[in-house]
């Protein structure tokens, strides 16, 4: 059955089961702001982590219940050894339609061309500024040449379609919205912004260190002028937009106009732990079960069950709280390391 007419697995709310963001590793070689602000962490232990193999079979449940978009996420993924031999596994299937990766960039280079000829579809890199003095007070990493290398090597591997996610902070990097815009476009890139959200992880969130999708909109309409919505029927995170000279980004307004009602996505984390939401604090263990040796069968007749119960829209209730801080403390991420963004995957 084709993937355009199998019968889509619907939530409570009519939701497709279609995205699935697959965390290879929690580990990352940078320490964001809005990510990863403390100075120790949980980390997941090493032998718990699902295999190549065990990550295709998965996949390979999910697709069979309609879902046909994968992104590869972290941690940093690039992290992972060997991830190409995943990608090409994954890549295998005719029921994956779109194959991406999240990455931030600092291993690119070496491994562009490799994921390239793996199979992989795209690329969604991080880059938070242009300075790279910024991007150490950020990051706490000296490694900005190391992103620029990592996407003109995306670039001379043949990679199209190329996004580029920029967190934006309040008197961190909210001045360089236009310039980042320009960087993209030199670069045949589309640049996404995203509002800094409240998600686990982010501890030392404020509604102060926000900056809106129309605080944004007013800024850079100041500078290129009329900015056009583009219309699109899409259960894409971002929004998109026209500079009237017919650039094209994209601002993902998570925190001040949640997308919940559209939201098909799902992740499964490194060791095999499933979250219907990013702000989910429990999920189904399914590698369990998979080491158990339950039939494939079984098992997606329990993600199919576990979907259809599904009622989340986390973003959506978190706006409506009125008294709004960080999403979890740090003494909850200590218990539970699957609370944190680096190891369920952004």
């Amino acid at each position: 059955m084709s993937a355009e007419t199998q019968q889509l697995v619907r939530d409570s709310f009519g939701r497709p089961l279609k995205s699935l963001r697959l965390s290879v590793t929690d580990r990352c070689n940078l320490r964001c702001l809005y990510c990863m602000p403390e100075e120790d962490y949980v980390w997941l232990p090493r032998q718990e982590l699902l295999t190549f193999e065990e990550l295709d079979q998965l996949v390979g449940i999910f697709a069979g219940l309609g879902v046909t978009d994968i992104r590869l996420t972290g941690g940093e993924p690039l992290l992972r050894h060997q991830l190409d031999r995943l990608i090409a596994m994954l890549a295998a299937s005719s029921k994956i339609i779109d194959l991406a990766l999240t990455t931030n960039g600092l291993l690119l280079a070496d491994q562009a061309e490799a994921l390239k000829r793996a199979g992989l579809h795209r690329l969604t890199i991080s880059l938070d500024t242009l300075q790279p003095d910024r991007f150490k007070a950020m990051t706490r990493r000296d490694d900005h040449a190391r992103v620029l290398a990592g996407i003109d090597a995306a670039r001379a591997a043949g990679f199209t379609r190329t996004k580029l996610d920029t967190v934006v902070m309040r008197s961190r990097n909210d001045d360089e919205l236009a310039d980042l815009i320009e960087f993209g476009r030199a670069r045949d890139i589309e640049v996404r912004f995203i509002e800094y959200m409240d998600v686990a992880g982010a501890t030392r969130w404020s509604p102060d260190d926000v900056v809106s999708r129309d605080q944004m909109l007013e800024q850079l309409s100041q500078r290129y002028g009329i900015i056009s919505p583009i219309v699109e029927n899409s259960s894409a995170p971002a929004a998109r937009y026209r500079l009237p000279d017919g650039a094209i980004f994209g601002i993902i307004a998570s925190t001040t106009a949640p997308f919940c009602s559209t939201c098909d996505r799902s992740r499964l984390t490194a060791d095999g732990m499933w979250y219907r939401c990013l702000y989910a604090t429990e999920g189904t263990d399914l590698r369990g079960p998979l080491r158990a040796g339950t039939s494939a069968a079984t098992m997606a007749a329990e993600i199919t069950s576990a979907w259809q119960r599904r009622n989340d829209r986390g973003a959506e209730l978190r706006k409506a709280q009125h008294l709004r801080g960080a999403f979890v403390d740090l003494a909850q991420l200590r218990r539970d390391p699957h609370l944190e963004m680096h190891t369920r995957g952004g």
